[in-house]
């Protein structure tokens, strides 16, 4: 990696490892880096390949096929004088292996990005470049071919799991993620914000670890005026992010949002079943692919509750941002340009904090395990529900770890101000929870009562009730 690299690009070690791993192979390559839109994809790969590009070619939102024929012509033309205007995909692609056969020997790494919107109508752009890596590339030893895309759907059907000529032939595959606490804090800290632990975890409850949305922040403003300004003020630059996002992600979102705010209101998920109930989309091989969709692009994760079959497989929203945009975006009914600062501390503000410090810590498993010991232990992140029978009580439980080793760590998260004081009201929920949910399950797993909170648990009579203690900053382990 050059030096450049890496100074300026903050986190992503291991997807750096990976990518320079692939660039210094002996065999051409085929990698396909994917992941959500303003994610970071592009700047990434730009930092880690540097000036070692040989071909670099992006993409043109909303344009047709001539237009993006033309796009490549001029792009070919400053690096090549025998470029002409292509008249179709093979053509285009026939006159880059030209380019790149009369270029010293060495390795030869070309970038092609926003690949999904080059493939527009009867364009037959994937034919072309299936044509290009099975036909010339594969058969070389020194072509790294890079592609890119912000429609994660797309990527994945037509690139990571085609079944034409693409088949096996992608070599390697790159998912970039939402940064992790760890990497947030990096970000801020090298970008000269002044913000400590607790603040930036509450931008990555509203953000979600999107590296754009962090780029729109000022160090001058608090955490408070960032959200107002980017949010809620009249040409805010977020205001309109939630629909853009969708639509950019996914051809027809309409099935795609009518399930995610269908989840955005039960925190624990809901079944395939409800969901359907819920929207009124129907039940056929369409919303099975949407369910995949949103999956695969991390916005929902599948899971089964504790002690149920593959067949009561919950459907839970885990991304911040979408969280953020139904139960506090969609709130600002009389269009408060300070919405955020204004309702600090109501009611609206405390039940959003504890459904999106749950939503963190779901997404911070790693991190919980490690900090537990357990990291080398199998487990699975669950939640459970027991309903009230015969007038009695019910249980809920937003985070199980259901451990190999005859252990569950029934976890209890609050997201505080300072060291959060357990009081008798408290204790009595563990209680009830705790005893609902052996005598529902009959489990003989031994059961460890585990807090996980801002800033630890204040010493008073009923601390001791706790096993396990986790805070925020073991959330930011790297």
């Amino acid at each position: 990696m050059s030096e450049v690299a890496s100074k300026t690009l903050v986190g992503r070690v291991e997807e750096r490892k990976l990518l320079e791993e692939y660039l210094n192979s002996k065999k051409s390559e085929f990698i396909a880096i994917y992941g959500r839109r303003r994610v970071g994809k592009t700047y990434f790969i730009r930092q880690v390949v540097g000036d070692r590009l040989c071909f670099a070619l992006t993409g043109m939102e909303n344009a047709d096929m001539q237009d993006q024929l033309t796009n490549f012509y001029v792009t070919l033309r400053r690096l090549y004088e025998g470029a002409t205007r292509p008249e179709s995909w093979i053509e285009a692609f026939d006159q880059l292996q030209t380019y790149l056969e009369r270029l010293p020997e060495g390795r030869k790494i070309i970038f092609i990005d926003e690949l999904p919107w080059l493939d527009t109508a009867r364009a037959r752009f994937i034919s072309a470049l299936e044509h290009f890596w099975n036909s010339w590339a594969d058969a070389r030893s020194d072509i790294k071919l890079i592609v890119c895309g912000s429609a994660t759907s797309w990527m994945i059907d037509n690139i990571i799991n085609n079944r034409g000529g693409l088949h096996n032939r992608k070599t390697h595959q790159i998912y970039i993620a939402p940064f992790t606490l760890a990497e947030s804090q990096q970000y801020f800290k090298a970008n000269g914000f002044g913000y400590r632990a607790k603040e930036i975890a509450e931008c990555q409850m509203v953000m979600g670890g999107v590296a754009y949305y962090y780029s729109l922040m000022h160090p001058s403003e608090s955490v408070a005026q960032n959200i107002d300004r980017l949010f809620f003020a009249t040409n805010g630059e977020l205001r309109d992010e939630f629909s853009n996002l969708y639509h950019s992600l996914f051809k027809k979102a309409g099935g795609h949002i009518a399930i995610v705010t269908a989840l955005a209101t039960r925190g624990m998920g809901l079944t395939r079943k409800s969901i359907l109930e819920h929207t009124g989309l129907n039940n056929n091989k369409k919303f099975t692919t949407t369910l995949e969709e949103l999956e695969k692009c991390g916005f929902i994760r599948s899971y089964v509750p504790f002690g149920d079959t593959k067949r009561d497989v919950l459907y839970q929203l885990i991304d911040a941002f979408t969280l953020f945009v139904f139960r506090y975006g969609h709130e600002n009914k009389y269009q408060d340009e300070a919405f955020w600062t204004s309702s600090l501390n109501s009611a609206r503000h405390r039940a959003w904090c504890g459904l999106a410090f749950e939503m963190l810590c779901l997404n911070h498993i790693r991190q919980i395990k490690q900090a537990l010991g357990i990291a080398g232990v199998q487990s699975r992140a669950c939640c459970w529900i027991g309903k009230p029978k015969d007038g009695g009580q019910g249980a809920q439980i937003d985070l199980l770890i259901d451990r190999a080793d005859q252990t569950v760590n029934l976890c209890e998260m609050k997201f505080a101000r300072a060291e959060y004081e357990l009081t008798k009201s408290d204790v009595e929920d563990l209680d009830n929870k705790l005893d609902t949910f052996i005598g529902r399950t009959k489990t003989r797993k031994s059961i460890m009562l585990t807090m996980i909170t801002s800033f630890g648990l204040k010493n008073n009579k009923y601390s001791g009730e706790i096993q396990k203690q986790i805070t925020l900053n073991d959330l930011f382990i790297d």
